[in-house]
Formats: structure tokens, C-alpha cells, sequence
């Protein structure tokens, strides 16, 4: 009995020994193991890392006994963040359901994605493996798979598109007042019942007025003379320039006093011997019984005497043209162009600071285009919201001043007070930009996506979006050929660098520096040390952040070492 219990714990021993043999060799020669890595330098696109990791084992490694599990952990200082574990490995003998390893030899490939957060920007990739035999477990030493994370992805500018709806603010106004003058048949002289009529007396009126008012400039007097197209042309003809002359000596007399009429071209006469186009107008404007019949004539014939043959030979029509519709044809017609003077932008502005209520909601609008302090602009918008409540043009663009100003949920609040009123394209843009601002790109998608019309401004504000989701394609789409920080930056990502480089040069610089450093990942891209440096430099020069940025920023790798690059980043 003691014998048999001596041989069963030597058995034991021994299965142990040889436990601890295979996972101690799998251990020792770990490093056989050769792990492919895609990318080699870890990116963040639409917000997350992916890794696609490919493991080749050797032949005559695995143990046919033996399970591995190995985790791929993404390290940073402050924490890490595991990957998905990489299915279970078995061996040969191994009584599971997991992915076999052969003693020959055998590979995995295994991709995974994780969130990205600005801590990763510094990071290892490692692989923690863990050998299990029996009741024997075994911890490999970690494996260095890659750095990470290149995140010029996030670099997306938030940048705001709010747009201003315009006033329709006109400094000089043109008006016109007309009367007119009607002759009897073959006549020119003008009947005193004539002068008396309702619009000459207005016409006289209204000269009066202008001519003493400082806001109101006369321009021009133009007197057209025309006779009916009911006779020859021998006799219309000198009528209707009697006519005009008649008209003119009338109406120059009224401007008699008024200096601005001596100009040589004040009056402008014009006669039309047969007046086909009024005859036409005024038939239309009739309900005479053969009208359509009437009309027809005028489109099937062009001559004049021919039209008149034939309307005259529709008996019954022409009579009712005798006494309705001719009369009207023989006149004069007096129209007095006059400019409306508005207030100036001095008297605008200042007006705007004293007592906004008497100008009008366009000179209001007007006012706050005649600052560039942003802040003056809101108080102007704030003003005339007060003075008009019903005003959506005040409480938007009020809303696009504080978006501006930083104010972002203010700036919102305006909006949605604008969408109140009226829930059109132009509010539903800034609603839009105002949550691309505050990164709530899925809101500022369906706020693009709901207006009736794309326009410049949905369609940057879409392409922005793309470049957050990667969809990078997509966006250069978007933005079309408008040059942008944010074209470039989708040019980069998806690969076109050289079209980026082009892209970025049409760009003026920036107080912030986006358009530099851009242009310096461009340069690193394109092996142009040179390039890279100089608007590195550009780009530090205008906001010093850069120079931290760009000392972890894996874009620059490769000049980590590099003493140039060193002074510029430390």
C-alpha cells in the first residue's frame, strides 16, 4: 500500500514537472511569437482606436496542452483602457471550443475598437498573455505592440457658420408720381378740365413738397406723347409731337422756380405716333365682347395698317373701341423721378445710441453693420428686439453676436426665440452650428438635414460632421472647392496630402494657428523637414499651445530626435 501511495505521488510530481515545463518554455520563448500590427502607429477616427493585431506562432511552440488568453491593453499615463480579449488560444489536446494552435505552428488575426480620450495621445499598445495548463496558470511578460495615438482626426475645427439675416436698409429710395393728359380726336390742345383733374392736382402737389423738402431730390421729368392707332400714321405722326410739345410747355412751367429743372437733361420727351402696345394693354384690361378676337388680329398681323382694316371691319367691336377704349390712348403721360434721401450712417449710428424707436426695424438692422465691436451689435439687436418684439431679424442675429461672443446657450436661446416666430432655413443653419459648438454633432446633423435647401453654410457644417463620424469621402463632397482648415484636414485623413498642401496655401494664416499647423503635418506627411519646421514655427508664433501639442503629436515622430525640432517645441 505504502508503494502504490510512493508511485501515484511521483506520478503526480510528474505530471506537475511537465506542467509547469510547457508553460515555462511557452514562456521563455514568447519572443518567437511575431505579431503584425495595423496600423503600426495606433490613429483615432470617429472617435475610436481600432487595432487589427496578426500573430504567427512557431513550429513545435504550443503546447497541445496549453490555453492562452491575451488581452491587448492601450496605456497612458493616468490609466488604460483594455481591448475586447483575443479569443481563447488552445492547444491540440485541449477539450474546448477555442481557435486551435497546431504544434506545427498556426496564426490568429483579431480586431478590436475602443474609445479615444485625449489622455491616449501618449500610448503603448501592450499584449498581457496568460498560459493555462491543467490547473496551472502562467503570466507571460508584456509585449509592446505599438505606440499610439495619432489623433489629428480631432483637430476638426467647431468652427461656426451662423448666418446674418440682411436688412433691406436703401439710403436713396427712388419714387415717381404720374399724371396724365388727355387730348380729344385729332387734337392737341389742352382742355381746362384736364388740368383740373385729380392727378394733375397731385402731380402739382407733390412738386410743391419736393421742392422743399431737404430729404428729396428731384432727378429727372419725362413726358411721353401718343396718339391712337385709329388714323394714318401721316396724320398721327405730327399729332403726337404736338401733343408732347404741349405737355412739356405745361409741365415746365410748373418747374419754373426749381433749380435742379434747368439742367439740359431734366426733361426727356418722347412721342409714339400709333400706340399698339396701350391698345393692346387697355383690350386685355377690357371685358369687350369679341376681346379674344381683337387680340388674335394683333398676333396674327403686324402691320399697322392691315391690324387697323381689320379691327375696323368688326363693326360692332369697333364702335365700343371708339367710345371705351381709344379715348384713353390719346394722351400724355408726365412721370417725376424723384431720389428719397434716408438718414446717414453718422445719423443712423447716433441715433441708435440716443433714441433707436424713431428709426426704422431696417435702419435698426443697418445700424449694427456700421460697428465692428460685437458687443455694441448685440445691444443693438437686444434694442430692437425690445422696441419689436415680432422681429425675428433682431432675436437672430443677436443669437449669431453671442455665438460670436462664446455665449453658446444664450446664443441658442436667441435662435430658438427666432424659431418661434418663424422656423426657416436661416434659423434652423444657426441652431445647427450652435451644436456643432457645443459637440453635439447628431442635433447639429438632423437641424442641417431638416431645411428645405442645402446651402455653402449646411454643407460645411455637414462635411464637418463627416470628418467626426470618418466619413472622410464624404465631407471632402461637402465642402466642395471652398478652400477650409477643415477641406485640408478631410484631404489629410483620407490620404490626399498633396491636395491638402494645395488647399492650405490658398488659406491666410490665423490668429489661431490651425492653417500653420496643419501645413506642418503636411510637411511631415510629405518627408519636407523644411516645410514642417517653418510652419511649425508659424503656428507656435500664433498660439503657443502648439508647442506642447506638437511635442507628443506621433504626426511628428519621427523628428522626436531631431535637434531642430527640439528647439522648436521645448
Amino acid at each position: 500500500m505504502k508503494k502504490f501511495r510512493s508511485y501515484f505521488i511521483l506520478i503526480l510530481v510528474a505530471a506537475v514537472m511537465s506542467s509547469c515545463s510547457g508553460l515555462n518554455k511557452m514562456k521563455k520563448n514568447s519572443n518567437l511569437i511575431k505579431y503584425e500590427v495595423t496600423p503600426k502607429v495606433l490613429e483615432a477616427h470617429a472617435g475610436m482606436v481600432t487595432v487589427t493585431i496578426k500573430g504567427t506562432f512557431p513550429e513545435s511552440y504550443f503546447d497541445k496542452k496549453t490555453t492562452v488568453t491575451a488581452t491587448p491593453v492601450l496605456t497612458y499615463a493616468g490609466g488604460e483602457v483594455a481591448f475586447d480579449k483575443v479569443q481563447v488560444l488552445q492547444g491540440e489536446k485541449v477539450q474546448a471550443n477555442n481557435k486551435v494552435i497546431s504544434y506545427t505552428g498556426g496564426d490568429f488575426t483579431y480586431t478590436s475598437t475602443i474609445p479615444y480620450n485625449e489622455k491616449m495621445k501618449v500610448s503603448e499598445l501592450m499584449l498581457r498573455a496568460k498560459a493555462s495548463r491543467g490547473a496551472k496558470s502562467l503570466d507571460f511578460d508584456p509585449v509592446k505592440l505599438a505606440d499610439g495615438v495619432i489623433a489629428t482626426s480631432t483637430l476638426v475645427a467647431k468652427e461656426d457658420k451662423a448666418v446674418i439675416m440682411p436688412d433691406k436698409f436703401e439710403r436713396i429710395i427712388p419714387e415717381v408720381q404720374t399724371a396724365d393728359i388727355n387730348y380729344l380726336i385729332n387734337q392737341s390742345d389742352i382742355l381746362s378740365k384736364e388740368l383740373k383733374a385729380e392727378d394733375i392736382a397731385l402731380l402739382k402737389e407733390y412738386i410743391k413738397n419736393v421742392s422743399t423738402d431737404a430729404n428729396r431730390q428731384f432727378k429727372t421729368t419725362e413726358v411721353s406723347s401718343y396718339a391712337s392707332p385709329d388714323g394714318s400714321m401721316k396724320i398721327n405722326e405730327p399729332l403726337s409731337k404736338k401733343r408732347g410739345i404741349a405737355a412739356e410747355k405745361f409741365i415746365k412751367k410748373e418747374f419754373a422756380k426749381i433749380d435742379a429743372a434747368k439742367s439740359s437733361d431734366f426733361f426727356n420727351e418722347k412721342t409714339t405716333p400709333e400706340d399698339w402696345d396701350g391698345f393692346k394693354s387697355e383690350v386685355e384690361k377690357s371685358t369687350i365682347k369679341d376681346k379674344d378676337l381683337i387680340l388674335r388680329v394683333l398676333s396674327m398681323y403686324s402691320d399697322p395698317d392691315v391690324r387697323e382694316k381689320e379691327i375696323k371691319n368688326m363693326a360692332s367691336a369697333f364702335e365700343t373701341l371708339k367710345t371705351d377704349i381709344l379715348p384713353k390712348l390719346r394722351r400724355s403721360k408726365m412721370m417725376v423721378n424723384v431720389d428719397k434721401i434716408g438718414r446717414s450712417d453718422e445719423q443712423i449710428l447716433a441715433q441708435m445710441k440716443s433714441d433707436p424707436k424713431v428709426l426704422s426695424v431696417d435702419e435698426m438692422l443697418y445700424a449694427a453693420t456700421l460697428t465692428k465691436d460685437i458687443n455694441e451689435q448685440l445691444k443693438f439687436y437686444q434694442a430692437l428686439a425690445e422696441i419689436n418684439p415680432k422681429c425675428i431679424q433682431a432675436k437672430n442675429n443677436a443669437g449669431c453676436t453671442l455665438l460670436a461672443l462664446g455665449k453658446t446657450d444664450e446664443a441658442i436661446a436667441a435662435f430658438e426665440a427666432a424659431k418661434a416666430l418663424e422656423n426657416n432655413d436661416i434659423v434652423k443653419n444657426n441652431l445647427g452650428f450652435s451644436s456643432i459648438v457645443k459637440g453635439d454633432f447628431a442635433k447639429a446633423e438632423e437641424y442641417f438635414n431638416s431645411m428645405t435647401a442645402a446651402t455653402p453654410e449646411s454643407k460645411f457644417g455637414l462635411g464637418t460632421i463627416a470628418i467626426t463620424k470618418g466619413e472622410y469621402d464624404k465631407a471632402v463632397n461637402y465642402f466642395g472647392t471652398e478652400p477650409s482648415c477643415n477641406l485640408a484636414l478631410a484631404q489629410i485623413l483620407k490620404g490626399d496630402v498633396s491636395k491638402a498642401k494645395t488647399t492650405l496655401e490658398s488659406l491666410k494664416p490665423c490668429k489661431f494657428g490651425r492653417p500653420s499647423y496643419l501645413k506642418a503635418i503636411v510637411g511631415a506627411r510629405l518627408d519636407d523637414k523644411n516645410y514642417m519646421l517653418n510652419n511649425l514655427r508659424e503656428a507656435i508664433g500664433f498660439k503657443a499651445d502648439w508647442k506642447a501639442y506638437a511635442k507628443t503629436d506621433l504626426e511628428f515622430a519621427k523628428y522626436f530626435n531631431d535637434d531642430t525640432f527640439k528647439s522648436v517645441v521645448q
